[in-house]
């Protein structure tokens, strides 16, 4: 037994000892930094460090509300800090996450009746929460227990409030008293239920090892609930059910799906800004795709994850279910049937499920803001008009039924236009193989073998790789500059007005216009070379009158050298391309003829390979060829090409 005078004695030393330690009072942003910069001014390691938190700091939300860490800390006494250096842990490690959404939270006192005798556990307080004393400790004591208790130990325990159950006293241990438990299995046998009754006089709490023997005797093997048993085990409640394990529910796997890698429903528009301008031209709402592309991709099925009783059963798991890729028309199917392929260039859709390619663009009216500006890796078939100012591109064909003004069609196949062209000096037409228009006026026309016109051509520019033919009771060529490769053809040349009109045949007229352009692109340079070459000139006959340069006229002395040597080398590139143009023209073997079936009015201008011919007087049913270098006049020839829309391509 503990005599007073012991437990005086006892104190009266506690307090000399808090009396002797020196004490810091820091704060700072988290516990890690107060900590530090305690032992920084107490001259000792973290380790050996004890403290009280007076504030507990706060991170805050978005930088308000937040709150500074302070502690009081004084070293820890020598046998804690031997204590320390055997491996006893004495500084709360979890207080060092800076959790701000830890509670406070007070010390606490836990009993139990052991075999061993009784047992008592103090817990630290967190945050701003008080320790636990000794008085608390003697009350939950004496609730449980009249035997011998050891009032020091029970003092040291409390003030160590290190969390762990020592044995500060003894009782008649009665084994035929200890708590009695039982179990109760719900719901399928999917939860488990304890109720703990409490033991008689001399008799000992369950213990953790008992609660599990317990449960396993009673089938209850799986999904045990290891922080309740705990808690059951440090401090027990009695006549009250809780859960203690819990059975795992079976998964079923989710189903195959498939992704795609376009957007099924095009019709939400992203507009593009381009210089701080949003072009309402640009909506993209065709989506292109290129042969071998991937469309989708299917995500497989995933096997079910079966679940189990907490008696051990398992309870089985439905794996996902597999689906078919939904492909349509020029879509296959990798061989491992994971992805969606097209088998063309086109545009992609979903009709009614199923990923589809289309080899053609329909566009049910006009080209305009409403659909925006065509591009297509296909044809393209406009069942309306090309309003000014949009443009149509297509890998294939195009195709207008109704007319095009101001715009632009580029195609790499054909380009068919019902109902004319109306450029306004800048619509343009270029394509690969051929054009057909029912009448071409004031715009620039490229195409790759023919153009092909019925009511004629007005004040345009036509450059054909192959033959230019006005086929109709209109069928004239009034006004620009029309060349072709083999033949023009038409009904009537020029007009009666006498405005002029060109006609070339004979040579390629794109490596005669790239040729142009090569000889003015020449000549510019030529102008600037010679500018370079004078300001150098000037900068080196002050040097050579011994006059002072001044850093930066040398500096750009140097930046001239450099210039002039990327002119010069600029220069020699383009007279070799130039140089090889005019040797392919030379070496073309086509003849070339001019005919018109009708009238060639005075005023036209005919040049067929070298040979030139300004028409002064009026022709009838006449076609012009080159002889010796002179242009001849023969009888009309009718154009053996068959230019029926039917073998276009």
């Amino acid at each position: 037994m503990v005599s007073l005078d012991q437990i005086q004695s006892y104190m009266r030393q506690q307090m000399a000892d808090d009396g002797e330690r020196k004490s810091v009072n820091v704060s700072g942003d988290s516990l890690e930094d107060v900590l530090q910069q305690a032992a920084i001014e107490l001259s000792i390691p973290v380790k050996k460090i004890e403290y009280e938190i007076l504030v507990r700091g706060s991170r805050g939300m978005l930088g308000m509300g937040k709150k500074a860490f302070e502690i009081v800390a004084y070293p820890m006494r020598a046998r804690e800090v031997a204590a320390d250096e055997a491996g006893e842990v004495q500084i709360d490690l979890s207080l060092l996450d800076g959790d701000d959404e830890e509670r406070d939270r007070n010390g606490d006192v836990f009993v139990r009746l052991d075999p061993e005798g009784v047992m008592l556990k103090v817990t630290r307080p967190k945050g701003s929460g008080v320790r636990a004393t000794e008085r608390q400790a003697m009350e939950k004591l004496l609730q449980r227990v009249d035997g011998d208790l050891d009032k020091t130990r029970v003092a040291k325990v409390v003030k160590g409030a290190d969390g762990e159950f020592i044995k500060v006293g003894n009782y008649d241990y009665d084994p035929s008293a200890d708590a009695s438990l039982t179990v109760d299995i719900t719901e399928s046998e999917m939860k488990a239920y304890l109720l703990a009754y409490p033991p008689g006089e001399g008799g000992a709490d369950p213990t953790h090892g008992q609660i599990v023997a317990f449960l396993q005797a009673n089938e209850v093997v799986t999904g045990l609930d290891e922080a309740a048993i705990r808690r059951l085990e440090e401090d027990p409640i009695y006549r009250e059910s809780f859960l203690v394990a819990s059975g795992v529910p079976p998964t079923d796997g989710a189903d195959a799906r498939v992704e795609h890698t376009f957007v099924i429903n095009p019709g939400h528009i992203k507009l593009k800004e381009t210089n701080g301008r949003v072009d309402f031209k640009e909506l993209n709402l065709v989506q292109n795709v290129v042969e071998g592309q991937i469309l989708a991709r299917k995500i497989a099925a995933e096997r079910g994850e079966p679940g189990q009783t907490v008696t051990g059963k398992l309870l089985s798991a439905e794996d996902g279910k597999d689906v078919d890729m939904p492909v349509g028309k020029n879509v296959r199917v990798s061989d491992d049937g994971m992805t969606a392929l097209s088998e063309l260039n086109g545009q992609v859709v979903v009709t009614g499920g199923k990923i589809l390619v289309e080899p053609v663009h329909v566009i049910s009216g006009d080209v305009n803001l409403k659909t925006g500006n065509i591009l297509f890796l296909g044809t393209v078939v406009v069942k309306g008009n090309v309003d000014d100012g949009f443009t149509v591109k297509a890998a294939g064909n195009i195709e207008v039924m109704g007319s095009v003004g101001k715009s632009m069609l580029d195609a790499e196949g054909d380009i068919i236009v019902h109902q004319g062209v109306a450029g306004k000096t800048a619509g343009i037409i270029r394509c690969g193989k051929s054009v057909w228009a029912k009448f071409i006026e004031n715009a620039r026309v490229e195409a790759g073998h023919l153009v092909v016109v019925s009511d004629g051509i007005i004040s345009s520019t036509i450059l054909s790789d192959g033959k230019i033919i006005c086929k109709g009771k209109r069928a004239s060529i009034v006004g620009g500059q029309i060349r072709a490769v083999e033949e023009i053809n038409a009904k009537s040349l020029g007009s009666v007005s006498g405005s002029e009109t060109v006609l070339e045949v004979g040579y390629d007229p794109k490596r005669k216009e790239k040729l142009s352009k090569i000889e003015g692109r020449r000549e510019t340079l030529r102008e600037d070379l010679d500018d370079v070459k004078l300001n150098m000139s000037t900068i080196e006959n002050f040097v050579k009158a011994g006059r002072k340069i001044p850093d930066d006229r040398k500096t750009y002395y140097q930046e001239l050298k450099a210039r002039r040597v990327d002119l010069k080398s600029e220069l020699e590139k383009l007279k070799e391309e130039a140089n090889e143009i005019r040797e392919y023209l030379s070496d073309l073997k086509v003849a070339g003829r001019i005919s018109a079936s009708g009238t060639v009015f005075p005023g036209v201008k005919i040049s067929i390979k070298d040979a030139f011919l300004e028409v002064r007087n009026e022709f009838k049913a006449v076609t012009f060829i080159a002889d010796n270098n002179t242009v001849k006049v023969t009888k009309y020839e009718e154009s053996d090409e068959d230019v029926t829309i039917g073998r276009r391509g």
